[in-house]
């Protein structure tokens, strides 16, 4: 029944269908075929959506939604370009630094990609960027707001493998910091290569004093979110909550740009955004059932680990599977198709689970800037209106980044405490 259901998926797939409809499409050939009732895949429908955890998803992608609506998208760019874009290539570090900040704020890198890739890659063109480098960063740097909390990926990886929302918020830090630091290094380089310029913005320290202290409040929204969680104020549900609140409080009384069209647009996004990531959810549940009727990851961990004896060989193999299934599944699909599959397999060679969740993470997030889904590429390039070819001759310095923190994560635990 799985392999049948795994076979109809693919070729659903093969033909375009979107993910959701095609994971239902297997699940119900494969039932059909072995005369399971299909009442199976409504009940398996609505199970996810009974889910407390769950809200937290919405939650937060609206209190991101609210203080992007604003004014704050535009002090975030001023304060990295003081703060980086004096350096060569100034205005591609920026890029990389507001990635770093915004994803505190949105924990979406398809929100970051549009958001950013609207406000600047537009100005990197005017200032002598090539189309495709400009396109380049702006699609592989806002895949450091799936690591930095508020994570959305994060917290679907928590609830499908039951780990703790909060050791992942806590574990995704110190590894979207180093992904932002060697993407700074990746960019300095090519900039120096091709004699980029700088682009600090004028005003100097006062400028930036200025600048900083508005944009504060809204960048402590990742620190409220970790202080909250770390010090178990509430839960992450509860301090999504808290965060839209925050979110209101701060565009509504510190920036005073908060009106009601944006609070209308705000939430239609979010409904958006939510109804798309649930639906994966709600089908990929159908998927989860058929395998766990069939054993199949008990089944898989128990072949794993009588094939592969090394423990190393299996962590390699994972990512060798995560690599190929990212490049052509969405962020938010592969983390909840692989999860299940992937903490039996780690329990199996002693791996830890926060462990595996970054890991997890950091491999599929390489799919967003990779053909022939990958979405935040395809956003990039649209922006940039250069062909995406071109965008992924400049994406090689990238890649490398990404595997090398990929195989750091892998093999050095430390890179992950929580």
């Amino acid at each position: 029944m799985s392999a049948t259901m795994i076979w109809v998926f693919l070729a659903l797939l093969a033909i375009s269908v979107p993910v959701a409809h095609a994971m239902l499409g297997g699940a119900a050939v494969a039932l059909w075929l072995d005369g399971k009732p299909m009442a199976v895949i409504a009940q398996r429908l609505y199970s996810p959506t009974q889910s407390f955890p769950m809200l937290a998803i919405p939650f937060f992608i609206l209190a991101g939604n609210l203080m992007m609506s604003g004014k704050f998208g535009v002090y975030l760019v001023n304060i990295a370009r003081l703060l980086v874009g004096h350096m060569k290539g100034g205005l591609g570090q920026v890029s990389i630094l507001g990635s770093v900040m915004f994803g505190g704020v949105s924990g979406s890198a398809v929100a970051d990609a549009s958001a950013l890739g609207n406000a600047l890659i537009p100005v990197q063109k005017k200032e002598g960027y090539p189309g495709g480098f400009a396109a380049a960063i702006n699609s592989a740097s806002s895949t450091v707001s799936v690591l930095i909390p508020p994570s959305i990926p994060l917290i679907l990886y928590g609830l499908v493998a039951n780990v703790s929302i909060v050791n992942l918020f806590i574990a995704g830090i110190l590894p979207g910091v180093l992904l932002g630091a060697g993407m700074f290094v990746a960019v300095w380089l090519v900039a120096r290569r091709r004699d980029l310029p700088r682009s600090p913005l004028a005003g100097g320290f006062r400028a930036f004093r200025g600048q900083l202290l508005v944009a504060i409040p809204a960048l402590l929204m990742p620190v409220f979110v970790i202080g909250t969680l770390r010090f178990g104020v509430a839960t992450p549900t509860e301090v999504s909550v808290m965060a839209v609140a925050y979110a209101l409080l701060v565009s509504g009384l510190v920036y005073r740009d908060l009106s009601w069209k944006g609070i209308w647009e705000a939430a239609v996004n979010t409904a958006m955004m939510t109804g798309a990531v649930m639906f994966i959810i709600m089908a990929s549940s159908t998927i989860q059932w058929v395998l766990t009727a069939e054993r199949v990851p008990q089944d898989l961990a128990a072949w794993v680990a009588a094939t592969i004896t090394e423990p190393w060989l299996v962590i390699l193999a994972l990512n060798v599977v995560m690599l190929v299934v990212g490049a052509f599944l969405d962020l938010p699909a592969a983390v909840l198709l692989l999860g299940p599959l992937f903490v039996t397999i780690g329990q199996a060679i002693g791996l830890d689970p926060v462990q595996l969740g970054l890991m997890m993470v950091v491999n599929l997030s390489i799919g967003l800037y990779t053909p022939p889904v990958g979405t935040t590429l395809f956003i990039s390039a649209a922006i940039a209106r250069v062909g995406i070819g071109e965008v992924v001759k400049s994406l090689l310095p990238f890649y490398l980044v990404a595997l090398a923190l990929l195989m750091a994560i892998s093999f050095i635990p430390a890179l992950t405490i929580y």
